[in-house]
């Protein structure tokens, strides 16, 4: 009994660990598929001053003025960050979800979508200090139009850890934890949204095509980032590290710096 029990575990993990994988690999070839539009809203989210035009213009000029390979800078430590970052989601909710069937049979939505929220944190907390060095190396030697903004010099993944934590403290790689918390709701909205579709899609007993699926997932991914997208753009300004708020730090800091940089982009 000891030695199929141990088979059983060893299963278990094998299984979480080829979900965690696969997950992190999906996300990596969507991303560097995607990776100029990625560009493009980072460079909108954290210069004041750009315009904001039609996509295809932004990356005009961005190629123009810095040449096309720009638009894949921080290409390798953003992959990273976005591998390492799916890698502890997946492992964390896969593990989640084995116990919990495990432990109380049938797995639930209810239940799923408290799993994803606590898998959420789980990645946030772990992963930022990635996020936070990554952002600033994609936006490192890029020509922005708020003079305000102060060019870093980071030589790579490392040094850039390395000056964060010399110049800055260690806290700072933390950087924006706060509003990446909250957007942990993300994919419960993204959730609320694709369950009501699909029930409408499916009254009266009728059979959905995959392509429906397809764009009901879409459609509710759609809605979710446009209710979540201030609070992206915050996170953004915070992982960048010019902001420097208020000064106070904690809980109240940290809501206060929210609060103020919403208002700031409303005004």
């Amino acid at each position: 009994m000891s030695g199929s029990g141990g088979l059983a575990d060893g299963l278990l993990s094998y299984e979480t660990l080829v979900h965690a994988v696969a997950g992190a690999m999906g996300s990596v070839t969507a991303m560097t598929v995607f990776f100029p539009l990625d560009t493009a809203k980072s460079r909108l989210q954290v210069d004041e001053k750009r315009k904001s035009c039609s996509t295809h213009v932004i990356l005009a000029e961005i190629a123009k003025e810095e040449g096309l390979q720009s638009l894949y800078r921080g290409w390798l430590p953003v992959i990273s960050s976005l591998c390492c970052s799916n890698f502890v989601y997946f492992y964390t909710f896969n593990t989640l979800k084995k116990l919990a069937v495990s432990s109380a049979g049938k797995s639930r939505p209810g239940k799923d979508l408290l799993m994803g929220v606590v898998s959420g944190m789980v990645n946030v907390i772990l992963t930022t200090p990635m996020w936070v060095v990554n952002t600033r190396l994609k936006l490192q030697g890029a020509k922005f139009r708020d003079e305000d903004i102060q060019q870093t010099q980071y030589k790579g993944i490392f040094d850039a850890f390395s000056q964060i934590i010399a110049n800055e403290g260690v806290a700072m790689l933390w950087n924006g934890t706060l509003p990446s918390l909250i957007l942990v709701l993300n994919p419960a909205v993204q959730f609320m949204f694709y369950e009501a579709m699909k029930r409408k899609a499916g009254e009266g007993g009728k059979k959905i095509s995959s392509a429906e699926i397809f764009l009901i997932g879409a459609v509710a991914k759609a809605v979710a980032t446009t209710a979540t997208y201030p609070l992206q753009t915050v996170q953004a300004i915070l992982r960048f590290g010019q902001y420097k708020g208020d000064g106070k730090g904690g809980l109240i800091g940290g809501l206060s710096n929210i609060f103020s940089l919403l208002m700031d982009r409303i005004k």
